[in-house]
């Protein structure tokens, strides 16, 4: 069997996808992956050994009429560069991520007769998988409520959002050797996303002293490449506290680190949840307030609701709300293993299984 998976953008469409990709090649399908040339995809893509071919597509402005009509011609053109493809790789079944590259790569597939499945990471549904919602076969998501922004007459699954095995299996005490922390040490990760997150770091260093304080208390602070430097200023930290508090524009053992973590303050992105979820890490979520439809927030709020986190509003970073619930986070061993058992209730692990048994099964219905 061989499957087409497609999606681009960001990074939070790819991850999600190269766990399917990982579950689906372990059943022994054969996969290829559809992408754009210039975006995340093409690098993420073929450094996890996966056969990548790439399609221009691009996205309009509603007030420039020009950049509407460039967009649905580089949507046509690809969309009959796929169906070319499709002739020659024959594929079984399409799996799209969201991005604008899905478009042209599951219109060729419906007109060639192959089924297509959805699988939606935000609780908030994007513009693509809006579009192609309608003709789907299957539509897979993370969150049960985006189910009321796709309209679709297609069977609805919510398995979760797919976490790479790399996360999944990360080893912990491989993670702490590499911050050098003890057995007993506690380690609090922050971070803010590929890009960092300006406001979470000025909020982590105003508590500085009062984290430092605790002497087995280390931070682990990914701040974004372009924020390092500023915050490196700002923290001004001793020998003795550079020990402890971990500065670092960007970690590429994210696995490791976040086996290592016993808390964690990050934004609330659809990957990040799924493998904060998939480890069972309590956490303190600050939704990125700019994101689509503030779809940050609802994703973040699913998790507090089920027990599973505490969310603060970016806007209350510098208030006392926000000061107590990171200190709760840390110092509360109840609050915790709360938490932990809500995560743990999410089965976010199994997620990527759940999505390939639906995909088998469009598969298995053509």
């Amino acid at each position: 069997m061989l499957a087409v998976l497609s999606g681009g953008g960001t990074a939070g469409h790819i991850n999600p996808a190269l766990a399917l990709a990982e579950e689906l090649e372990s059943r022994g399908w054969d996969v290829r992956f559809a992408g754009t040339p210039q975006g995340v995809e093409s690098r993420l893509v073929p450094a996890a050994g996966i056969d990548f071919t790439a399609f221009e597509a691009s996205g309009f402005d509603r007030a420039h009429p020009v950049s509407l009509c460039k967009g649905v011609a580089r949507i046509s053109a690809s969309t009959r560069k796929a169906k070319q493809w499709f002739s020659e790789v024959k594929p079984d079944v399409v799996v799209g991520f969201g991005g604008y590259v899905c478009i042209p790569v599951a219109r060729a597939a419906e007109k060639t007769g192959v089924p297509v499945v959805l699988h939606e990471q935000n609780s908030v549904a994007g513009m693509a998988n809006k579009y192609l919602a309608k003709k789907a076969s299957a539509v897979c998501l993370t969150y049960e409520a985006s189910a009321e922004s796709l309209p679709t007459k297609a069977p609805v699954t919510v398995t979760g959002n797919p976490v790479r095995r790399s996360v999944i299996e990360a080893d912990r005490a491989a993670g702490r050797a590499l911050y050098g922390l003890a057995d007993d040490d506690f380690m609090l990760l922050v971070f803010g996303g590929s890009l960092g997150a300006r406001h979470i770091n000025e909020a982590l260093v105003a508590l500085k002293d009062e984290l430092m304080s605790r002497p087995n208390l280390h931070v682990v602070h990914i701040t974004g490449p372009k924020e390092l430097e500023s915050v490196q200023e700002a923290l001004a930290l001793t020998d003795e506290e550079a020990a402890r508090w971990h500065v670092m524009g960007y970690q590429d053992r994210m696995g490791e680190t976040l086996a290592a973590a016993d808390a964690i303050v990050s934004r609330a992105g659809a990957t990040s949840l799924a493998e904060i979820s998939a480890l069972a890490i309590p956490a303190l979520l600050v939704p990125y307030p700019f994101a689509t439809a503030d779809h940050q927030t609802t994703n973040a709020r699913a998790w507090v609701e089920s027990g599973a986190a505490f969310m603060m509003p970016d806007d209350q970073l510098e208030t006392e709300a926000f000061r107590e619930k990171l200190f709760a986070l840390i110092d509360d061993e109840a609050v915790r293993a709360s938490m932990v058992e809500a995560a743990r209730a999410q089965k976010t692990g199994e997620a990527a299984a759940m999505l390939a048994d639906v995909v088998a099964r469009a598969a298995e219905g053509r």
